[in-house]
């Protein structure tokens, strides 16, 4: 029974220091007014004295001096009667010197609490927009751009189109050039021939000077010409020439000599169906095509790229414009969250979060602005022809918009359309043409040669008499000097006997002149040519050529090679007919996934845009965190990124495909004009 008043009593001391220690620490922490200067205040009225005061407020008496005041503990609870307090043992009369009360942790005596002294918060002005310009482009100089109107541009400026564009021009000269060959020529040859020929025959002409001088004018004009039609070639020539002569034995002199022949060949075996030229014309009518089957493949492939690049810079642009609006969601964030830190209601801690956040904001913005000059960068140079261009300096502004359709693919349909309008597989084909021409030269090689050869000719000859005297004039019929003519010697002999015997002198008799040329034969260059068509004077020429190969292995061995590459063909052909069936396989799936990811996208970015107008109510009331308002944001702009890069796949996989099934041109109510051969 002793023993447990003194636990009791253990227990009650160590309630009441626990009660010490407690209101002493909230008394610490509870901010309480600076106690006024006694000094400073005027003296209080008895009543105010009076008046019941807060516990450890009781006023102490200025004249005791200070330590010496009775204070009441202010952790004594309510009711609870503080006991007197006791003089020491020994000295009754002497009152016991007053202690400020201690911590029972530290035992330092509690100082008087002091009024928390906040550092004065002044709001901060938000920061600005970062700088949005592009190098290389001007604000001022904006080009307003549609699909249409790139593609157009790029038709008209696009070097790779313009250099397949030349690549049919070349093909279409090269067939020009080689169909020449048919065309008829004419040939001329004008000379003049003077020779002075040494004699050893008296009837050469040459007389006593032992030569005879020959001067010719002559004119021979060809034309040539062969037939496309069976391999013949005919060869007209007529030939012209006017010959003046010493030579005493010459009827005529001057005189004019024409002659006017045919000459036709006509292949009866080999080279009759086809021969070279024919083969190297027909191949290239069939390279024409290809040409012209690369230059539509080149304007499908440029046009692609086009409608790839444009919507590219649509959906840059549009993003640009998202991370714009997500960052002056931030900003907002931020100019809310100064006016709170300025007002009290916020700690300034919260201001670096946002700070953190508008920052990364910041970031993304200056990379979607990176990407729309790469966009903007690649259209430029498949619309434009020349970096000098001005345009090169303009900001592009699409006017189209991603388009979507919800209707699926039918994959059959493109495969047809594939097969039918790709130009590869008419490459091929036209290249497996090309192979069959190989194949009947070559074997039209392999027979013998036998030609048709045939002359027709005429000639015509007219000319000047020898003779000096006309035709009937009376001459002696012993003229001539007796020094030097036999026949006058031999008469002035025989006149100078009659002379010296007395006898009449012989007189010699005259005759007329005779005509040593025919009629048809005197003229000038019309008489020639009369006589030339008259028909007169004739040659005809039939026969035939015939070249029999004992071997021919040269022929054989190019039919065989030909025909060798006539199964490569077939095997590419194959090869190709399968790249085109993944490729529009490939175009046609992305198509219907890229559908099935708008839908799922614009439902995704509707969701989003709830629980953001959710999580701001939220916020607004107090029930949320910046933390929180921050991530539903930048779900919502992730949301929305997904949903244009989905619209910009789609539009850029509808590309792909008219690519794939080479429908782009008739899409694009584009007209090539194909290449007449």
């Amino acid at each position: 029974m002793l023993n447990s008043v003194p636990r009791e009593l253990l227990k009650i001391v160590s309630l009441s220091a626990l009660l010490l220690v407690g209101s002493q620490v909230a008394f610490a922490q509870t901010p309480t007014a600076t106690p006024p200067n006694p000094a400073t205040q005027p003296p209080a009225s008895p009543s105010q004295q009076d008046a019941p005061r807060p516990p450890g407020t009781e006023q102490q008496n200025p004249s005791t001096p200070p330590g010496t005041q009775q204070t009441a503990p202010p952790t004594a609870p309510p009711g609870t009667q503080q006991p007197p307090a006791q003089a020491p043992p020994g000295n009754p009369n002497v009152a016991p010197p007053t202690q400020n009360p201690q911590s029972p942790v530290t035992g330092e005596p509690l100082q008087d609490p002091q009024e928390p002294k906040f550092p004065v918060v002044e709001q901060k002005p938000l920061p600005p927009i970062p700088n949005m310009t592009r190098l290389g482009v001007t604000s001022d100089n904006t080009l307003t751009l549609s699909l249409t109107d790139a593609i157009k541009r790029a038709l008209e400026n696009n070097n790779d189109i313009e250099v397949a564009r030349d690549d049919v021009r070349f093909a279409e000269t090269q067939l020009r050039s080689l169909e020449g060959i048919y065309d008829p020529f004419l040939s001329f040859t004008p000379q003049i021939d003077k020779r002075i020929t040494p004699v050893q025959n008296i009837f050469a002409g040459g007389g006593t000077a032992g030569q005879v001088s020959t001067t010719t004018l002559s004119l021979n004009p060809t034309l040539n010409k062969s037939f496309a039609t069976g391999g013949g070639d005919y060869q007209l020539s007529f030939s012209n020439s006017r010959t003046k002569t010493s030579a005493a034995n010459s009827t005529l002199n001057p005189f004019y000599s024409s002659n006017l022949s045919l000459v036709f060949t006509q292949p009866l075996w080999r080279d009759r169906s086809i021969d070279n030229n024919r083969r190297q014309i027909r191949i290239q009518k069939k390279r024409l095509e290809q040409s012209d089957a690369d230059f539509r493949l080149r304007t499908i492939s440029v046009i692609s790229q086009v409608q790839q690049a444009y919507w590219e810079l649509v959906f840059a642009l549009r993003d640009q414009q998202n991370q714009l609006a997500n960052l002056n969601l931030s900003r907002e964030s931020l100019r809310r969250v100064e006016a709170q830190i300025a007002v009290g209601t916020k700690a300034p801690l919260e201001r670096a979060e946002v700070q953190t956040e508008l920052a990364n904001r910041e970031s993304a913005l200056l990379i979607a602005v990176q990407n729309v000059s790469i966009a903007e960068n690649n259209l430029k140079q498949l619309v434009f022809k020349d970096p000098t261009f001005p345009e090169w300096y303009a900001q592009i502004t699409p006017t189209d918009t991603p388009k979507f359709d919800a209707t699926p693919v039918n994959l059959n349909d493109a495969l047809k359309e594939a097969r039918d309008n790709r130009p590869e597989l008419r490459r091929l084909r036209l290249q497996g043409d090309i192979n069959q021409i190989d194949q009947k030269f070559f074997r039209n090689q392999t027979k013998p040669q036998v030609d048709l050869v045939s002359t027709v000719a005429t000639t015509g000859l007219a000319g000047t008499p020898a003779q000096t005297l006309p035709p009937g004039t009376l001459v002696p019929i012993i003229p001539g000097d007796p020094n030097t003519d036999p026949d006058a010697f031999l008469l002035a002999q025989i006149r100078d006997i009659q002379m010296r015997a007395g006898f009449p002198v012989a007189t010699s008799p005259f005759v007329a002149t005779p005509t040593l040329a025919p009629s048809a034969l005197i003229g000038g260059y019309g008489q020639t040519l009369k006589n030339l068509f008259n028909l007169n004077t004739y040659n005809v020429i039939v026969g035939v050529s015939i070249q029999i190969p004992l071997k021919n292995r040269t022929a054989e061995a190019n039919l065989a090679g030909a025909k060798i590459q006539g199964e490569q063909l077939l095997a590419s052909l194959r090869s190709q007919d399968q790249v085109i069936e993944v490729d529009v396989r490939n175009s046609a799936q992305a198509v219907e996934t890229s559908r099935r990811r708008v839908l799922a996208a614009r439902e995704a970015r509707a969701n989003a845009e709830m629980q953001l107008e959710g999580e701001q109510r939220l916020y607004q009331v107090g029930r949320s965190t910046t933390f929180l308002l921050f991530q539903r944001e930048n779900a919502l702009t992730n949301a929305r990124g997904a949903e244009l890069r989905a619209e910009t796949d789609y539009n850029k996989a509808l590309a792909d495909l008219q690519r794939a099934t080479s429908t782009t041109l008739r899409a694009n109510n584009i007209v090539v004009n194909t290449p007449t051969p």
